[in-house]
């Protein structure tokens, strides 16, 4: 993401949905450093390393976990506790959701 927005906070899960459909194509990095794309078809995103598809629900939910998360001890992919966690946690730090400051190691998170 190369716009202004993605300095603004996101405001909401289907704010997420949507930066996250206009990213799909884009190459990401786990934290294990481990190339991936992704495509959404409507409630569904398909991460081209996994055959089972990661639901918009479960995106909103790692969301709102994370933004819920006061105490700060969100701080990697395992801390989610969801399916897709590695994907999701990349796509967070890529938009900002979630800042490097917080995440641990990959061993660790």
């Amino acid at each position: 993401m190369d716009n202004n927005d993605e300095m603004r906070p996101i405001q909401s899960a289907d704010e997420l949905w949507k930066i996250l459909e206009s990213c799909q194509g884009q190459t990401f990095y786990t934290m294990k450093k481990l190339p991936f794309t992704y495509v959404i078809k409507g409630g569904e995103m398909f991460v081209d390393r996994k055959k089972k598809s990661i639901t918009k629900a479960t995106c909103s939910a790692a969301w709102e976990k994370v933004q819920a998360d006061q105490e700060q001890v969100i701080t990697g992919p395992k801390k989610l506790n969801c399916f897709g966690a590695p994907y999701l946690w990349a796509l967070f730090l890529a938009l900002n959701v979630v800042s490097p400051a917080k995440t641990t190691t990959a061993l660790e998170g």
